[in-house]
Formats: structure tokens, C-alpha cells, sequence
């Protein structure tokens, strides 16, 4: 068989130290970690989204009435003015984590970018770092 452009040659000549494969493995940590956080912060977010919903439903409530409030596993009555500050106190609570997650997504980032510019520098070609979703 000839050796044309179209035949697969093995890449012989692409040797991974030990170190560039901590660097790999390290990369791969980073990676699920900021996964994880994405995850997670979709789901802070929908619960923002939830509580916002709540307080426009309480808009339509009378200010008479007490409002059922979860608490841990049970459930406190209490009136529409202290059910709204405990919403917007939740509301407050999980920004504050989002903002908290953000920064840490960041930093999570700014790790892989530099543990990507080493790697592909090192392989080029022979390295694919990028998640399929991007």
C-alpha cells in the first residue's frame, strides 16, 4: 500500500511527560468543577426565578390573610408584609450565592486558560480541550 495523503499514521513523535499529564488530569478537574458550578448555578437562578413568581401571586392576595411560609419542614403563618420581606430576603440570599459561584467559575477559567495556552502550545493538533457544548 502506498503512503498517501488519505492513510493513517499514528502520531509516533507525540510523547506526554508525566508532568503534561498532571497538567492534562489537572485540566480535566477544573473542567468538571466548572460544570458542576454551572450547574448549580442554573438552579440557584430557576429559584430566583421561583421566588419572583411568588411574589407576584402575593399580589393578588388580601393583606388580611396569613400566608402558609415553609421553614425548614414545617410551615409558619405570618401576613403578607413579613412573607414578602422573608421572599426578598431569600431572593437577596441567593444572588449573593450566585455572585459567590460566578467568581468562582471565573477563577476555575482563568486556570484552564492557562493550563490550555501551555497544552496546546506543547501539542497543538494533538490536543483537543474544548468542551463539546461550546
Amino acid at each position: 500500500m502506498a503512503s498517501g495523503k488519505g492513510t493513517y499514521q499514528p502520531d509516533s513523535d507525540v510523547h506526554i511527560s508525566f508532568e503534561d499529564q498532571q497538567k492534562i488530569n489537572k485540566f480535566a478537574r477544573l473542567n468538571a468543577k466548572a460544570d458542576d458550578i454551572k450547574d448549580e448555578l442554573k438552579v440557584k437562578q430557576n429559584d430566583i426565578k421561583n421566588l419572583e413568581e411568588a411574589v407576584e401571586e402575593l399580589a393578588l392576595t388580601d393583606d388580611s390573610e396569613k400566608i402558609p411560609f415553609l421553614v425548614g419542614e414545617v410551615f409558619i403563618c405570618q401576613s403578607l408584609e413579613d412573607t414578602l420581606k422573608s421572599l426578598e430576603d431569600m431572593k437577596c440570599k441567593k444572588q449573593n450565592e450566585i455572585g459567590d459561584l460566578e467568581l468562582r467559575c471565573e477563577e476555575l477559567k482563568s486556570q484552564m486558560s492557562e493550563l490550555k495556552a501551555h497544552l496546546y502550545g506543547k501539542f497543538g493538533s494533538h490536543i483537543n480541550l474544548e468542551n463539546e457544548e461550546d
